[in-house]
């Protein structure tokens, strides 16, 4: 994500490196360089200019205090301008009302009707609401099968009339539906197009009129760049929309919808989604997004994803066995499955400072545990809890029921001893092997 943009930044930057104050001679590369990266990532050239412009006035002049370096000082006058450009803080998201009205909008293959099932997921899992989702997409019957299978998926109820043309009165009669049934949330997916046009503007505007929501987010994909900022502010126009979502930030993202379209429309990006599984999907934190941008992770999202799966009672269990050096290959499995629904492998390494850049051009597959998920899976209850009991007959038909060759089983076995001896070590650490953070 904004991977290109991260590193003509950080080229940026290195005009002052070894000098022991910015001044006007040394800012002046830096700042053009700036705007250059930022155009780059599809950034509208006015608010590229723009932003420079407040660089450059609150650069000028600043002398380096307490050893922090120019290159430093810079970085961090960036990111707070970066910060400020992408709307400054967190917006609240509106689920008043009973039920609370969430309209959805935006182009065909933005990503509407995924984003669609996973806001519903995130209100199910995350506030604890009853959602129901409404298929108001009168156009295309795959989008009603899709919303379906989403529906299904996550565990919430979807509205659908199939051979209903009018999305208001399908719209309408969810909403009687979602109270008869006791649904505190209904979001609706509206149809889209692969371009504005009349019929859809006046369908999603009419539909607004008829159930007035809490809240309408447009949904752009975030790999169009200045397009999306284009078609965002179309739509801000005729719905005046209250919040943005960009999808596809795993993707081939330059950045430039990212950093102009709060600018432009003067609303805020609310949330930002990636991937298909339904658990991707995250509240937007401009300061967090900037530091990411700038390389240097976003540890605080991780810590809040890590706590999301974190069970205190299990925790404790888990301490005592490692304490005991009683650790064994089901805990190991259980502490996989925790990692995988923190969402993608790299996303999450990317957001400890300095290892973004370092796995950059490396490959990171999902699938990487499946391996091991199928050794583990493979040994008998038994097994699982007495790693010790694992001999060359049992680690032979492990092989055989994994699919994997003897070679493979034994080098994870030498792994997993060389882990449980880490462990052990750490129980004779001064914290009494106690994890930091970790209560007693």
């Amino acid at each position: 994500m904004f991977n290109s943009l991260s590193e003509k930044l950080e080229s940026a930057f290195k005009n002052l490196k070894g000098e022991a104050r910015i001044n006007d001679l040394n800012i002046a590369n830096t700042v053009k360089d700036i705007r250059r990266a930022l155009i780059d990532a599809d950034v509208n050239f006015k608010i590229a200019k723009e932003f420079t412009d407040k660089v450059k006035d609150k650069a000028v002049g600043e002398k380096v205090i307490n050893a922090i370096s120019p290159g430093q000082l810079m970085t961090k006058i960036v990111q707070d301008e970066l910060t400020e450009l992408m709307g400054g803080s967190e917006a609240q998201f509106n689920i008043s009302g009973n039920p609370a009205i969430i309209l959805i909008a935006g182009l065909q293959g933005s990503g509407k009707t995924t984003f669609t099932g996973k806001l519903a997921n995130y209100l199910k899992t995350q506030k604890g609401k009853s959602p129901m989702v409404v298929a108001c997409d009168i156009y295309r019957p795959a989008a009603i099968d899709q919303l379906t299978v989403l529906a299904e998926q996550i565990g919430v109820t979807v509205y659908s009339e199939r051979e209903n043309k009018d999305a208001v009165s399908i719209a309408q009669n969810a909403i009687k539906e979602a109270k008869a049934t006791n649904k505190n949330v209904v979001i609706i997916d509206t149809a889209g197009r692969l371009a504005i046009d009349e019929v859809m503007m006046s369908e999603v505007a009419n539909v607004k009129a008829a159930v007035n929501p809490a809240e309408i987010l447009f949904v752009v994909d975030s790999m169009t760049g200045q397009d999306a900022v284009n078609t965002a502010k179309a739509f801000n126009d005729r719905l005046d929309f209250t919040g943005v979502v960009l999808t596809k930030l795993d993707g081939d993202t330059r950045g430039g919808a990212a950093l102009s379209i709060k600018y432009t429309v003067n609303k805020p990006i609310k949330f930002v989604s990636s991937g298909e599984k339904m658990d991707t999907l995250d509240v937007f934190y401009p300061e967090r997004m900037a530091q990411r941008i700038l390389g240097m992770g976003d540890i605080t999202t991780l810590v809040e994803k890590a706590q999301a799966q974190y069970n205190e009672v299990e925790a404790k269990k888990l301490e005592k066995k490692i304490r005991k050096n009683q650790f064994d290959f089901q805990d190991f499995l259980d502490q996989l499955q925790q990692i995988k629904k923190m969402g993608n492998i790299k996303d999450l390494m990317g957001m400890i400072p300095g290892v973004g850049k370092a796995i950059k051009d490396v490959d990171i597959n999902d699938d990487a545990f499946k391996g091991i998920e199928a050794i583990i899976k493979s040994m008998t209850p038994f097994e699982r809890a007495n790693p010790d009991a694992l001999n060359p007959s049992r680690k032979t038909r492990i092989a055989k029921g994994s699919g994997k060759d003897i070679n493979e089983v034994n080098a994870f076995m030498k792994q997993f001893e060389q882990m449980k001896q880490m462990m052990k070590m750490m129980n004779n650490m001064p914290m009494g092997g106690r994890f930091p953070g970790m209560k007693r």
